[in-house]
């Protein structure tokens, strides 16, 4: 249920916890109510004014800076008062009662209360103001979200540029070119003295390659902001000691696996965070996948969690012992693990091949020749070709980091679903006798895709999962 936006409202807009300075923000109609009773005199528009936060007695709760933003020109394109003080939890929660009690009192020169009904802000309801008021678009409220929760500098980078309205403006000019493209069309099926050669001049069909040529750039680029942020989960799998432990140690340059010549040593399921180029991977580490009498029950038990986790997996590390690779029964458990992988995991999901303990065999870091990788865990030898290969196969490209902007997989299915509607439109057109009605309504839909991105269109049923993501107050 939306919340109620003609109300004001007030929250500690800083993260949890004790810091050197604290926020609490208030946004609504009316706020200059407030000055005097919180401040003591009124506030120039957009200049900091240092003084006494005052409680009700008029002493100094603490002395901190007031900024004041007159409606529209706000982060909420309402009025906003922002209270900085100093970064205590309990103080910050006086000042937030502070303003409830102010709001609440009796002013005499009007006999009515200051501001009424001033409550707390639900979670993110500073954004979704923004986004209500046109402030931001939807896609920009988001990025705010992931410009809070971006774990790596490169995340940052791409946030922010979306957040200034990078991937917006890309997608509004599709937008733009769309409805063009669908007012001409429509405007044939209105008006029946303009008969097809009108749209033939027009060059509909090179409209559309070019409609399309545009959303593949975008759309490139969206699966790469994507990846950058949500980040991909990495899967080790192979038969025990083919040296999974020790790769997941050696990718997180940290003992975080236990090492150990005993089978069957790692019974659960491991993970650790790690970056690559700027993206961030989970990578996990798994059971040793076998079978046969010597597997007890709790292996058992870790090599379903195994299985479980590699269905999951955005790509798998096969990992191979080489010192093993001409021992008939060892490329059997390969074999049968390798027709697993193909039989659970969709087409989609890459396997990469990794032949370890290459030192112990006198062979070179380096392509293997299966197309795999071959290096050696222990040595940390190839390990730098393998991240560059895996960040390959999952289709990042680093050298267009710093292009991109912060991106989810929403976006990407938007688009992708664009691109099915322009296919469609593009094969109404080339029929003998183009099927203009058809050809209307996938440009219709795909314009809805569009809007979906941005909030344009259908955005009621996206902000009550989208906003209250955010801390109260942010």
């Amino acid at each position: 249920m939306l919340p109620r936006h003609d109300e004001p409202i007030v929250a500690v807009a800083t993260a949890p916890g004790r810091g050197a300075v604290g926020i609490v923000r208030l946004s609504g109609r009316g706020l200059a109510a407030l000055h005097e009773p919180l401040l003591g005199r009124a506030l120039k528009p957009r200049h900091a004014h240092y003084g006494p936060l005052r409680a009700a007695d008029g002493t100094a709760l603490d002395h901190g800076i007031a900024l004041w933003f007159p409606a529209p020109h706000s982060y909420t394109g309402e009025d906003v008062l922002e209270l900085q003080a100093h970064g205590g939890p309990v103080l910050l929660q006086l000042l937030v009662q502070r303003c409830l009690q102010a709001a609440a009192e009796i002013d005499p020169r009007s006999g009515r209360a200051r501001l009424p009904g001033l409550r707390l802000a639900q979670p993110g309801e500073f954004t979704e103001r923004a986004f209500l008021n046109g402030k931001l678009d939807l896609a920009q409220a988001e990025a705010v979200a992931d410009l809070i929760d971006a774990s790596t500098e490169a995340a940052v980078r791409s946030a922010a540029r979306s957040l200034a309205g990078a991937f917006s403006q890309a997608v509004q000019a599709l937008h733009e070119a769309l409805v063009q493209l669908r007012l001409l069309v429509e405007a044939t099926l209105d008006f029946p003295e303009e008969d097809i050669d009108t749209l033939q001049r027009a060059d509909v069909a090179g409209q559309l390659q070019a409609l399309q040529q545009r959303l593949d750039a975008v759309l490139a680029r969206t699966r790469q902001g994507a990846l950058l942020r949500e980040g991909l989960q990495v899967v080790i799998a192979g038969q025990p000691n083919a040296g999974k432990s020790s790769l997941l140690n050696a990718l997180a340059q940290a003992e975080v696996a236990i090492v150990t010549p005993i089978a069957g040593t790692t019974r659960d399921v491991l993970q650790q965070a790690i970056q690559v180029e700027g993206v961030p991977l989970h990578v996990i580490d798994t059971a040793g996948l076998r079978e046969g009498a010597q597997v007890d029950e709790v292996e058992r038990l870790g090599i379903e969690r195994a299985w479980h986790r590699i269905e999951q997996a955005d790509a798998v590390l096969f990992v191979h012992d080489l010192t093993r690779a001409a021992d008939p029964a060892y490329r059997a458990g390969d074999a049968a693990i390798a027709a697993q992988l193909h039989q659970r995991l969709p087409p989609r999901v890459p396997v990469l091949p990794v032949w370890n303990k290459c030192d112990a065999v006198g062979l070179p870091p380096g392509v293997h020749d299966d197309g795999g990788m071959r290096l050696s865990a222990r040595s940390g030898a190839g390990l730098e070709l393998l991240r560059q290969r895996l960040l390959q196969e999952v289709g990042f490209e680093a050298a267009t980091a710093e292009g991109l902007y912060s991106a989810r997989q929403r976006h990407v299915q938007a688009l992708q679903q664009v691109r099915t509607h322009l296919q469609a439109a593009a094969e109404h057109w080339s029929q003998p006798q183009p099927a203009l009605e058809l050809l209307a309504e996938e440009l219709r839909l795909a314009q809805e895709a569009l809007g979906r991105i941005t909030g344009t269109f259908g955005a009621e049923d996206l902000l009550g999962a989208i906003f209250t993501r955010f801390c109260i107050g942010k």
